[in-house]
């Protein structure tokens, strides 16, 4: 079982999904707590040679998911602001690649896997398992955890690296046992790294 956890750099990569400003608490969609998923996924990030990639939500002004246009959400990680940075306390020198989703005015992307560069760079990089970390839990996390078991990886979840809305009470807990249902499987950080 020890062995299960142990991070092996030619084949882990850690995906760190929208830790960005706006997702923090001061931030225009903040998660509650959601600053405390940065100093966990700082220690995954100085693991030397394991490839680290983020994604950042990376919207037009008039994408559809802001109520404005009718979606569910206020403005928030738009293009070149500094809501859509990722947040100033991670250790962003290590990461080795930056995905950007939802582009697109027109269409949501809670997954990183809608964006063909996150496969490519797996691809590149012989892949098969992925350390998943971020914000929010039954949003980006799940969409992006649920998309990369259907491509075919082992995937873990950092369950003390990712933190949720709960829009309505009980949606996260609801993802989690989809995520588990699909064959995700949650772990703390101190368990992945007390051989490190």
């Amino acid at each position: 079982m020890e062995d299960k956890y142990h991070i092996n750099v030619k084949t882990d990569a850690l995906l760190l999904v929208d830790v960005q400003r706006d997702f923090c608490p001061g931030g225009a969609l903040p998660v509650l707590e959601g600053d405390e998923v940065i100093p966990v996924l700082n220690k995954f990030l100085s693991i030397d040679g394991l490839l680290k990639i983020a994604t950042r939500d990376w919207h037009p002004p008039s994408h559809c998911s802001f109520k404005a246009q009718g979606g569910q959400w206020p403005p928030h990680c738009v293009q070149n602001t500094p809501g859509a940075e990722l947040h100033p306390d991670l250790k962003r020198e290590a990461i080795d690649k930056v995905i950007s989703k939802g582009t697109d005015p027109d269409r949501d992307a809670y997954s990183g896997f809608e964006v063909p560069e996150l496969s490519e760079a797996l691809r590149e990089h012989k892949i098969r398992r992925l350390w998943i970390g971020g914000l929010a839990t039954e949003y980006c996390v799940r969409a992006t955890a649920l998309d990369a078991r259907n491509a075919g990886y082992e995937v873990f979840v950092i369950a003390d690296a990712v933190r949720g809305i709960d829009v309505e009470p009980g949606d996260c807990e609801k993802a989690k046992q989809e995520m588990a249902e699909a064959g995700i499987e949650f772990v703390q950080s101190a368990d992945i790294l007390k051989d490190t």
